[in-house]
């Protein structure tokens, strides 16, 4: 989304309020009349008659939040003319205005004084991706006080904006490994707690982002309730330090105008993590890399697509998503069959408007059209100023048909159809010789994805999957050579744990109703019309190559909690007991809190973060869940410590295995 749409939306997501943030902070931190108002802020900033041209100063982590939702012509249009990274050797630019955007530490502090030192910039203006500690901010004010130029520090501020943004309502604190980390018998105490204690500062720069002290709910016994407790401490804190509790867009007590942070750790719902989605977002982060809005596809090359010494792809290509991508913003939520339906409907209108165009100016093709051309005719002045619109349009388009093609290409190579079927009903007999089946289907490059859907089986079938099944399935994987600690680790957490996702009751999100796990009614089989499963002849026959599959809306176990706890009246009983003995914080109330704790209050707005990695799937049932809600409205953020793709979670949990299994053996 571009940074010029935010102040046409009414409903402000937390992208926009991180955006707005970065636009603040780039133009000086300059106040508006209403500090609390995302609209009023952007459109101040952008009527201001006069530009100030700045130079921006960033490190790799500020790099990161700041490239997730901004491009190079919105700093441009913030007065940002150079950009570098203060690491870098920089040449001196005496009359211009530097704005510093790092991390607080003591390096990039010594850095900067450097620059003061040696006049680099003719003002400063200092900002930090959080909190600055007291120690360091005395040792900046006891370095700048010795250069004698103390007047060309113009200002030092908070900025509150460590965490990444990807989504409108998806956020990462990009802390990787944590669940590893937070589970394993060789982490100490010590680390546990350093652990947690950065995943609360990472937390609390979020909710101050947002403007509002939420109340908090967190699963007990876990790093979850650690974190909300360190969490609870600092932002009552900054209840007293800042008197917030009188400003914060959220006034006054009443639930309904307050919003809710739910801590939850990973263990809510391990078979989320190894799923097959089919969900576009989800897929595309599933089966390629999705990071920070590129994709990046591997490359085939003519013969087989792999380096036979190593087995890995020679190349790579990478497609951006943009922050204003229009297929993306209506279509990563959808199937993947209705969204590529929907790419081809979006080819077939740019040809429509691309043979208006060309027949209203004569011309063959729209390329041979000049965009600065002089003639005055007023029809070819109104063509030539759509072509800037249209021309972004036709790469948007073409960005995903090359996405789907290669998604298509990896479905047919790799028979992930099957794995998604096989996962629609975990119980019944039929999957489990269904699942055989697939062990037999002769290929060796979809064994991660085996692996995944037998973990899903094991996890969801509410009475535990028949031990000469195991048996056979662990037989197949030690035949391939294929290391299978993960599922010793699954093992044992399923022996000494009762995951949520056999306690809590799903809900249809289609009448609202609960509902048990029913059996898939969709056949897969054949999914594919072009055996080349390649884009031949234009997106049609993309689409002729895929069925409408439409998977079952229903909630999961994430869902299933925050349901209960945002909406207690319409949520089951089942459900509300799992949620009732959650923590409870108030960070508001200074006193007393240790009180009678409040409980099964309704919300409308939320904060969803899960200790241990997050996942696409859970996000966008949780935005299906929040949408669906049309009597009454929610609006639901979710994040984690990193969004963790099914192969980062397995190489977790498979670490954790063979440690698990070293320390019984020893």
């Amino acid at each position: 989304m571009a940074v010029e749409e935010i102040s046409s939306r009414k409903d402000i997501s937390l992208r926009d309020m991180q955006i707005s943030a970065i636009l603040k902070m780039l133009f000086l931190n300059k106040n508006s009349n209403n500090n609390d108002n995302i609209t009023t802020i952007t459109d101040d900033i952008f009527n201001q008659q006069e530009i100030i041209w700045k130079v921006l100063i960033l490190d790799i982590k500020s790099t990161a939040t700041i490239s997730s939702v901004l491009r190079v012509n919105d700093l441009l249009k913030a007065g940002i003319t150079v950009h570098s990274l203060i690491k870098q050797d920089r040449s001196p630019l005496p009359d211009v205005p530097a704005i510093y955007f790092v991390s607080p530490t003591k390096e990039n502090i010594d850095i900067i004084v450097n620059d003061l030192k040696s006049d680099k910039y003719s003002e400063f203006y200092i900002n930090f991706t959080s909190s600055l500690p007291r120690n360091l901010l005395e040792d900046l004010a006891q370095q700048v006080s010795v250069t004698g130029k103390s007047d060309k520090i113009k200002q030092v501020y908070d900025q509150y904006l460590d965490f990444i943004v990807t989504e409108p309502e998806l956020f990462s604190l990009e802390i990787s490994n944590a669940y590893l980390t937070l589970n394993d018998p060789k982490t100490s105490e010590e680390e546990i707690t350093g652990l947690c204690a950065n995943i609360a500062d990472g937390l609390f720069n979020t909710v101050l982002t947002t403007n509002s002290i939420p109340i908090i709910r967190a699963a007990k016994g876990g790093p979850a309730e650690i974190i909300a407790e360190k969490l609870g401490t600092k932002l009552r804190d900054f209840v007293i330090n800042t008197n917030s509790s009188s400003t914060s867009t959220l006034q006054g007590n009443d639930s309904l105008e307050r919003g809710v942070l739910i801590i939850l750790d990973r263990n809510i719902d391990f078979a989320s993590m190894f799923s097959h989605s089919w969900i576009y977002q989800c897929m595309v982060f599933d089966i390629f890399k999705l990071s920070r809005n590129t994709v990046t596809i591997p490359l085939e090359n003519k013969e087989n697509g792999t380096d036979t010494t190593t087995s890995k792809p020679l190349a790579t290509k990478k497609y951006d998503i943009e922050p204003n991508d229009f297929f993306w913003m209506e279509n990563s939520h959808l199937p993947f069959p209705e969204a590529a339906e929907n790419v081809e409907a979006a080819l077939n209108k740019y040809k429509e408007e691309a043979a208006e165009i060309t027949r209203k100016t004569g011309v063959t093709d729209i390329t041979d059209l000049d965009p600065n051309s002089n003639n005055d005719t007023v029809q070819i002045q109104e063509v030539v100023k759509k072509l800037p619109e249209l021309t972004a349009k036709k790469n948007t388009i073409d960005t995903h048909m090359n996405i789907f093609a290669a998604l298509l290409s990896q479905l047919e190579s790799k028979s992930l159809d099957t794995f998604f079927e096989v996962e629609q009903d975990p119980g019944s007999t039929k999957t489990r010789a269904r699942f055989l089946d697939i062990l037999k289907d002769g290929k060796t490059n979809n064994l991660e994805d085996k692996l995944r859907s037998f973990i899903v089986l094991y996890l969801t079938s509410a009475t535990g999957l028949p031990k000469d099944f195991v048996q056979t399935v662990e037989n197949y994987f030690k035949e391939h050579d294929y290391d299978i600690n993960a599922l010793k680790y699954v093992y044992k957490l399923r022996e000494f744990m009762q995951l949520s996702n056999m306690s809590l009751q799903n809900k249809s999100l289609e009448d609202g109703s609960d509902s048990t796990f029913k059996p898939s009614n969709l056949t897969l089989s054949g999914i594919y019309g072009l055996t080349e499963g390649k884009l031949q002849g234009g997106v049609g026959s993309l689409i002729s190559g895929i069925k409408k599959l439409l998977p079952e809306k229903k909630t999961i176990p994430i869902t299933n909690v925050v349901d209960a706890i945002m909406d207690p009246l319409n949520s089951s009983q089942k459900n509300l007991e799992t949620t009732d003995s959650y923590l409870y914080i108030d960070p508001k109330i200074t006193r007393g809190s240790h009180t009678r704790k409040p409980k099964r209050q309704s919300y409308n707005k939320s904060l969803v973060f899960v200790v241990g990695g997050g996942n696409y799937l859970e996000y966008q049932n949780l935005q299906e869940w929040a949408h669906s809600q049309l009597h009454n409205p929610k609006k639901v953020m979710y994040g984690s410590t990193a969004i963790t793709t099914p192969a980062e979670f397995l190489n977790e949990i498979s670490r954790l295995g063979a440690s698990n299994n070293s320390n019984s053996d020893a």
